[in-house]
């Protein structure tokens, strides 16, 4: 590892956290299994279309555990920060955001991807989630830039990230197998300490 990880590894807590008033990033737990259970397995439908194809024991207690500990592994090695969002003030979850693919030396960057419960989408918490995220990517991570990659036709993701300040970067053929097909992806980017090709900087 380089010497950025050991930088970044000494200064982390063993579960991270990233609150505002009203929401919670933190790593998964063995005790959010009933939750996310029941929030991924009613909102399938919902979610499939933009994802990966789910294995046939996805919402198992036992694959549940299984994930907990990889993004433990993830986060301590320095790879990913495998975030499940929030809501503070009921405890409830709402969704997740992953800072993943997180690359040293001369890159510095990362890339992020996200999910968001059906009964909690279109109000505004993904994008509360994103501005927790990214202070905390250019702030503790030491990363210079952010990547992101969306499906053409996923236009809530699509506004999302333009809200949020990323710029569109080119297009991905082919990119990722969602829901059994390969797909191509939207690129975009957001980069820390620098003004956006427009000249505007990002909020």
């Amino acid at each position: 590892m380089t010497r950025s990880v050991f930088r970044f590894l000494s200064r982390q807590p063993d579960m991270p956290e990233i609150t505002s008033e009203r929401h919670l990033l933190r790593l998964p737990r063995f005790r959010d299994f009933e939750q996310w259970h029941q929030l991924r397995k009613e909102s399938r439908a919902f979610l499939q279309p933009w994802e990966p194809s789910w294995r046939t024991d996805e919402l198992t207690e036992r694959a549940f555990r299984q994930r907990v500990l990889r993004n433990e592994q993830e986060f301590h090695s320095g790879m990913a920060v495998p975030f499940f969002l929030f809501d503070r003030a009921e405890n409830t979850l709402l969704g997740g955001l992953t800072i993943g693919l997180i690359r040293r030396g001369a890159a510095q960057s990362c890339m992020i991807g996200y999910w968001m419960g059906e009964r909690h989408a279109g109000r505004g918490h993904m994008f509360a989630a994103l501005q927790l995220a990214i202070p905390y990517i250019f702030g503790p991570l030491e990363l210079h830039r952010i990547e992101a990659a969306c499906i053409p036709d996923n236009v809530n993701s699509l506004r999302l990230l333009e809200k949020a300040g990323f710029e569109q970067e080119g297009l991905l053929r082919d990119y990722l197998k969602i829901n059994g097909e390969w797909r191509d992806h939207l690129l975009f980017s957001r980069i820390g300490g620098h003004k956006a090709r427009n000249g505007k900087t990002p909020s």
